[in-house]
């Protein structure tokens, strides 16, 4: 169910249904095996369950911020504070290196001999993983470690997409930055887009003694430029785990649509400050990679985030739109608050819009949404269901 005002949306659970189908398209080929890339895509292509749960387990690794996998620390935590260790782990990876399901390893853990047997268990399963080059020797995810887990989430979202039967975005004829070109009826815009002569000569042909909301005109523009989108993720420490996951497919479905139809998608991985970044491409590999390393830790600061979206948005023409997805209040800086306001009024002084997608944002935290909206002449997008983050994300991107 979908609630709330045209800039204010409110996301809660709901059924879904495919609303069409559409025609496959049929390519014609082979898949080459010869690079790494085509290798691993031909094992997920294939349905390789031991590689697609490899590319599972990596990725549940990264998004729960594991930094390397060792038997002894792991089996210690487990035996140490299970309840703790399921948190910290996750079932599924619980689950893949023992062999068993996380309850009835939760019921056992306390006899000796299949203490034993699970301590083998994970050392065999990470010695595989050793082998086959996905982590090293210190159990750290190596370069085609990331590459499967990035294909991994990448599958996982377009079948989603593919089910849910999302359609193509709609071209919009109008773009307030556009060039002037005819004249409508007056509605809410900027005060520069008022057609003050053909405004005045309504009102005179109307017989009206003084100008009234509706002689008003205004212009109308042409669309110039494509879209430039910029997906910047909240990887603060409160997104650890499934939050950070969602996120991530919400980018991979964005950026997939928007690609798909020659628009150039950015990434920011934001915190307590912006270290990676990906300039708005075409690229869909360099998005999908940038989006699939992303761990979460720290504090969160908007005005770092926004203000990096000014710099690499500089020199880029046509729509240029920020979409900001986080769960908290900006923490970092002297006044937080205050300092994200000033980066929001700046990004609109450069035409630069700003969406906010708050999962289960709600006080202080929806009031300050609502002032960086109102300032950006974004939306703002309230989500209570982490399985609606990508049709909230694509929303947004519909609405450009």
């Amino acid at each position: 169910m979908i609630t709330g005002s045209p800039d204010e949306v409110d996301y809660t659970p709901g059924k879904e249904k495919v609303s069409k189908l559409e025609k496959a398209e049929e390519l014609s080929g082979k898949l080459s095996k010869q690079s790494e890339e085509n290798k691993l895509m031909h094992s997920v292509v294939e349905n390789d369950k031991e590689e697609i749960d490899n590319g599972k387990l990596l990725a549940e690794g990264i998004n729960q911020n594991i930094s390397s996998f060792v038997p002894d620390l792991i089996m210690k935590n487990m035996v140490n504070d299970y309840k703790l260790a399921k948190q910290l782990y996750g079932e599924f990876m619980i689950r893949k290196l023992t062999g068993y399901d996380p309850s009835f390893v939760d019921k056992n853990l306390k006899i000796p001999e299949f203490r034993e047997e699970i301590r083998k268990n994970i050392e065999d399963n990470i010695k595989k993983l050793k082998d086959e080059g996905l982590i090293n020797k210190e159990g750290e995810i190596t370069n085609k470690g990331l590459k499967l887990s990035s294909l991994i989430l990448y599958t996982e979202e377009l079948d989603k997409l593919q089910l849910r039967g999302l359609g193509e975005k709609k071209e919009r004829k109008k773009d307030p930055y556009g060039d002037k070109k005819d004249y409508e009826s007056y509605h809410k815009t900027r005060y520069r887009d008022i057609a003050v002569k053909q405004s005045v000569k309504t009102a005179i042909r109307r017989a009206h003694t003084e100008l009234k909301v509706e002689d008003l005109r205004v212009y109308e523009r042409e669309k110039k430029g494509g879209i430039s989108i910029i997906y910047a993720l909240d990887s603060s420490g409160s997104m650890k785990g499934e939050k950070i996951k969602m996120g991530k497919l919400a980018g991979i479905a964005l950026a997939y649509k928007a690609i798909s139809e020659k628009n150039k998608v950015g990434v920011i991985v934001f915190n307590e400050e912006v270290k990676n970044f990906v300039l708005p491409t075409l690229n869909f590999q360099d998005v999908l990679m940038s989006l699939a390393n992303i761990r979460s830790r720290a504090e969160t600061d908007f005005a770092a985030t926004i203000n990096k979206a000014i710099e690499m948005f500089s020199g880029i023409k046509g729509t240029k739109h920020l979409v900001l997805l986080t769960d908290v209040l900006p923490t970092k800086g002297l006044s937080p608050e205050e300092e994200t306001l000033k980066a929001v009024s700046i990004a609109r002084n450069d035409e630069i819009t700003i969406s906010i997608i708050g999962i289960n944002i709600d006080g202080d935290g929806a009031k300050l949404a609502k002032r960086m909206i109102s300032i950006s002449n974004g939306r703002l997008y309230k989500v209570k269901s982490l399985d609606k983050l990508d049709t909230v994300v694509l929303e947004d991107y519909y609405n450009l």
